[in-house]
């Protein structure tokens, strides 16, 4: 088994010394190197390299959020060349689309809808870039500082849409386990695991993306209005306090909205995004909301599960394509006392854990694709 050698990592791209070192190292050693600033001059960016004799570069796409955390975002897509290649024929589709990022930090609770809307903006990036070149499906890396844990509403928004975290995967570790291990010692003095290598096969089961992101707001919606002692006839109260009926409008929807900081300032979200999310919880179209469509959108929402298995399609077409997937093989954080959940009081190197996945290219049928 080849091992596919590819570092992704936050830079500093401010010292000029120090990119002169890691490009003259990075590239001695057979890679190629791809580096992104944050916007507004803020010193530090990514950085994605990868070997040479194992990749063949397709394209590279800078995606530039222009928000108030002036992050950013990397799109590498890639091919891979012999000897990693599982297959040798034009028929099986050996490429991958990696993406590396640092998602803003969570000073405060009002911070979260920013980073979601940071990943949702990364998902459709690659989903507009898969349409733009007409790609079969092809599998999904997402690497970085995600600056959130397994308990976020990131971290349920990437698992709606079908990603694995690759760490998790290696241990068998489940959504729950949230302090299994940690890889960040953050500026407050908190351990928290928030490094992540998400894999997504393309026969894994997804939902639409913009569900999946409506399913994310509500989600954060419901938590504000528990957070703020919202019983369940409480919080529909809230809603509908402008309406003399027993429903709630979309003017009482946008005020409740704006109360809970969701909107109204300048990285709230949008008089689309405010429109969409209304459509999604108005299930029969009516204009209002009752307190049964409340109950299935926002407080006990009954949006279609994750699924972890896959859909056939017993088609001879759908029998004879094939492409490729990945397993993972291992992974491991470095140093090791992180993946007991501590963090070693002598370890002054970075205040980030090291993590390291090998994957496996396996052979895949596109059968088990999802349109």
């Amino acid at each position: 088994m080849q091992t596919l050698q590819l570092h992704s990592l936050e830079f500093w791209l401010g010292n000029e010394e120090l990119v002169n070192m890691y490009e003259k190292r990075l590239g001695d050693a057979g890679y190629l190197n791809f580096k992104l600033a944050r916007t507004n001059n803020r010193g530090d960016g990514l950085l994605i390299a990868v070997r040479k004799d194992y990749f063949r570069v397709i394209n590279h796409r800078e995606l530039l959020f222009n928000d108030c955390g002036d992050r950013v975002a990397q799109l590498l897509h890639v091919e891979l060349a012999p000897p990693c290649s599982p297959c040798r024929n034009n028929d099986t589709r050996q490429e991958i689309l990696i993406v590396n990022t640092h998602l803003l930090f969570p000073h405060d609770s009002s911070l979260s809808l920013v980073r979601l809307n940071q990943v949702y903006k990364i998902l459709q990036y690659v989903e507009s870039y898969q349409k733009e070149n007409k790609l079969s499906p092809t599998p999904i890396m997402l690497c970085g500082d995600w600056n959130g844990s397994k308990r976020g509403h990131v971290y349920k928004f990437l698992r709606s849409q079908g990603f694995v975290s690759s760490y998790d995967t290696a241990h068998q570790y489940t959504d729950g386990d949230a302090h299994k291990w940690v890889s960040h010692l953050n500026h407050r003095g908190n351990i928290c695991g928030v490094d992540f290598i998400w894999l997504l096969n393309p026969n894994r089961y997804r939902k639409l993306l913009k569900t999946s992101w409506s399913e994310a707001v509500f989600g954060m919606f419901k938590y504000l209005l528990r957070r703020a002692s919202l019983t369940e006839e409480d919080a529909f109260a809230f809603l509908k306090a402008d309406s003399d009926s027993d429903c709630i409008t979309y003017s009482g929807f946008c005020e409740a909205l704006q109360q809970l900081n969701l909107t109204g300032h300048c990285y709230g979200l949008s008089d689309e995004e405010t429109k969409d999310l209304w459509v999604q919880a108005d299930i029969d179209g009516n204009g209002v909301l009752d307190y049964k469509e409340f109950q299935q959108r926002i407080w006990n929402p009954t949006w279609s599960e994750q699924k972890d298995d896959v859909i056939q399609d017993d088609s001879p077409k759908g029998r004879e394509e094939q492409t490729i997937g990945f397993s993972v093989e291992n992974a491991v954080l470095f140093p090791p006392e992180v993946e007991k959940g501590m963090w070693p009081e002598n370890y002054s190197l970075s205040d980030h854990a090291r993590l390291t996945v090998v994957f496996s290219p396996i052979r895949m049928p596109c059968s088990q694709l999802i349109s």
